[in-house]
C-alpha cells in the first residue's frame, strides 16, 4: 500500500505528547520522515521517536522554544540537516491558561502569546526557508474557542484567533511558493494537558459533551488524521482554510 506521505519531511513543534505526539505518529505512519521538536520533555519526545523507529519510520528529536528566534532558527536548520528540506510543518507547540479579566496581568498575556503566535510565526518564517523548493504545507494547530470565545479564556481565544488570521495571510502570502496554509482548530480533545488540569471530567467535560452535537469529546488520532489530510497532496487545492474538528460544537 503506498503511503501518502512518502518521501516527505515533516517538522512537529510542541510533538512530545498529547495532539502534537499523535500528529507526529500519524505523519509517520503515512510516511513522513518526521522531526519531533519539543521544549521541556526530552523523555516524551524521545518516546515518540522511538515509537515510530519500531514501526519502521525515520524520525528525531529535536530540542528548542519557539518563541526565542534563535532557537526556531536553530530547530529549522536542523531538521533540514537531519532529514532534507521541509515538505510539512504543523505549528502544534501552544500553551493555555484561563483568566477572568478582573484577574488577567501582563505575564498571563505575554506568556500565552510568545509560544501561540510570536513562536507559530518565527518558526514558520525559520522552517519557510529550509522548504523543499517544490512547495509543501504548513498545518497550525489553532482552537475551536477562536469562534466559541468562552467567558474566562480572553487571552487564550485571542491567541487562537490570531492564528486563524495568521493561516489566512500566510497562505496568501507563500501561495506563489506552492506552500499551502490551513489550520486545524480541535474541540475538546482529552490529552495529558487536560487531565493534568482536572479537566477531562466532571462539570466542564460535562458541559462540553452536552453542547456538542456528536455528544462526545475528541482523540488526539482524530485531530492527526485531519491534520495528515491537510498535509497531503489529497488537500493539493485547499488553503487559507480553518477546519472546525469540534464535533459539531460551533
Amino acid at each position: 500500500m503506498s503511503k501518502k506521505l512518502n518521501g516527505k519531511v515533516a517538522l512537529v513543534t510542541g510533538a512530545s505528547k498529547g495532539i502534537g505526539a499523535a500528529i507526529a505518529l500519524r505523519l509517520a505512519a503515512d510516511g513522513a520522515a518526521v522531526a519531533v521538536n519539543y521544549s521541556a520533555s526530552k523523555d516524551g519526545a524521545d518516546r515518540v521517536v522511538a515509537e515510530i523507529i519500531s514501526q519502521g519510520g525515520k524520525a528525531v528529536a529535536l530540542h528548542g522554544n519557539v518563541s526565542d528566534l534563535a532557537q526556531a532558527e536553530k530547530l529549522a536548520a536542523e531538521t533540514a540537516q537531519a532529514l532534507g528540506p521541509i515538505d510539512i510543518l504543523v505549528n502544534n507547540a501552544g500553551i493555555y491558561a484561563f483568566s477572568a479579566l478582573d484577574t488577567l496581568t501582563p505575564e498571563h498575556f505575554h506568556s500565552q502569546f510568545n509560544v501561540n503566535v510570536l513562536g507559530l510565526l518565527l518558526v514558520s518564517q525559520q522552517a519557510v526557508r529550509h522548504f523543499s523548493t517544490k512547495g509543501g504545507a504548513i498545518v497550525n494547530i489553532s482552537s475551536g474557542v477562536s469562534t466559541i470565545t468562552p467567558p474566562n479564556t480572553v487571552v487564550y481565544t485571542a491567541t487562537k484567533a490570531s492564528v486563524d488570521a495568521i493561516t489566512m495571510v500566510l497562505s496568501k502570502e507563500l501561495a506563489a511558493r506552492q506552500i499551502r496554509v490551513n489550520a486545524v482548530n480541535p474541540g475538546m480533545i482529552v490529552t495529558e494537558g487536560v487531565i493534568a488540569a482536572g479537566m477531562h471530567e466532571g462539570d466542564m467535560r460535562g458541559w462540553i459533551e452536552s453542547v456538542t452535537p456528536m455528544g462526545r469529546v475528541g482523540k488526539a488520532e482524530e485531530i492527526a488524521a485531519t491534520v495528515a489530510f491537510l498535509a497531503s497532496d489529497d488537500a493539493s487545492y485547499i488553503t487559507g482554510e480553518t477546519l472546525h474538528v469540534t464535533g459539531g460544537f460551533r
